[in-house]
């Protein structure tokens, strides 16, 4: 449990919403993504596994791909939140065959994007760097921070299915060749740090993201136009698959995110559970909403959780049969 729940315990036991429900749910444990929806889908759904269906709820840090593979595997964790489909398409496709891994709901409703991402001040000012080619000629307007003679297009962080496809996509287009590298970060703090000072400076950046993102709620980016429409069996055949030696080009895919469960959780649990996974999910308006209170408060996802159950009860009481709803509403 973190922080929050720790205080809000002593107030669980006098109310009698901890003992025998907890028994039935046992421990539950999920994935903490490296993302800002993500950290507050898996703070909301702590929060109401712990106090409406009485679970032993926690969260535990994870990426995309080893937290997908750890519940194929090894059957933790038990539900992951937020998973990109289009960027692990054969792994998440691998744990459904195996019987390990069930599909539930898009939580952000369908609203996701992906791609590469410039300033929008930029492109005002050199319309032609919107698209990949216009870029790729100027790698004076993207200077790599250790190497200024380059430009630099910024990746995602180790362990994301995404940093893949980035890398696939360098090389597919020859990249290097235009006089151009590929930098890691090293975390989404560090990729966030170089997104907002290019920003705040006026300078060039082509970096990965994605939306909605309280980041690009923040600033004013343009999606790069890679110049190729999304061809499907590439993607499934090597844009996905990092050991894949010959990728050709090809374009991100309108962005699907799933909730997993893993099969044991999904088959020990109360089908109540399960159906308020498959109801959880969130539309656009509320998810913009969240994110820019998220980024304006420097809200971790606990924090955001609060906030959003407090304010939005007619939202997630939809999710819910009304005596959990009420104890959940009970614990805020």
């Amino acid at each position: 449990m973190n922080r929050k729940h720790l205080f809000l315990a002593p107030l669980l036991l006098t109310l009698g919403l901890a003992s025998p429900a907890m028994a039935d749910c046992g421990e539950v444990t999920i994935a903490n993504m490296n993302a800002q929806t993500a950290e507050a889908l898996a703070a909301i759904d702590e929060f109401i596994l712990t106090n409406g269906f009485g679970c032993s709820a926690s969260q535990v840090s994870g990426d995309t791909v080893p937290a997908i593979t750890s519940m194929i595997e090894k059957g933790q964790p038990d539900i992951i939140p937020e998973a990109a489909l289009t960027v692990v398409p054969d792994l998440i496709k691998q744990g459904v065959d195996a019987g390990a891994i069930v599909e539930t709901v898009d939580p952000l409703s369908g609203s996701g994007e992906q791609g590469l991402w410039v300033p929008k001040a930029l492109v005002d000012k050199y319309p032609e760097v919107a698209t990949l080619k216009g870029a790729l000629a100027h790698p004076e307007l993207f200077p790599d921070p250790e190497d200024p003679s380059k430009g630099a297009i910024y990746n995602g962080a180790q362990g994301w299915g995404s940093t893949i496809v980035t890398a696939q996509l360098f090389k597919a287009n020859k990249i290097a060749e235009s006089n151009f590298n590929l930098v890691d970060p090293g975390s989404l703090a560090g990729l966030d740090s170089a997104i907002s000072r290019a920003n705040e400076r006026g300078t060039g950046i082509i970096a990965y993201y994605w939306s909605p993102t309280g980041l690009l709620g923040r600033y004013e980016m343009v999606k790069v136009d890679l110049g190729v429409p999304h061809d499907p069996q590439e993607w499934t055949r090597c844009s996905t698959k990092a050991d894949c030696a010959d990728p050709k080009p090809n374009n991100w895919p309108a962005d699907s995110k799933l909730t997993l469960v893993s099969k044991p959780f999904a088959e020990r649990q109360d089908p109540a559970i399960m159906d308020y996974l498959n109801k959880r999910a969130l539309d656009r308006d509320t998810i913009n909403e969240l994110l820019a209170w998220m980024t304006e408060n420097q809200a971790p996802g606990d924090v955001a959780a609060e906030h959003f159950l407090t304010e939005k009860e007619a939202v997630w009481s939809k999710w819910l049969a009304p005596d959990v709803a009420a104890k959940v509403k009970e614990a805020l």
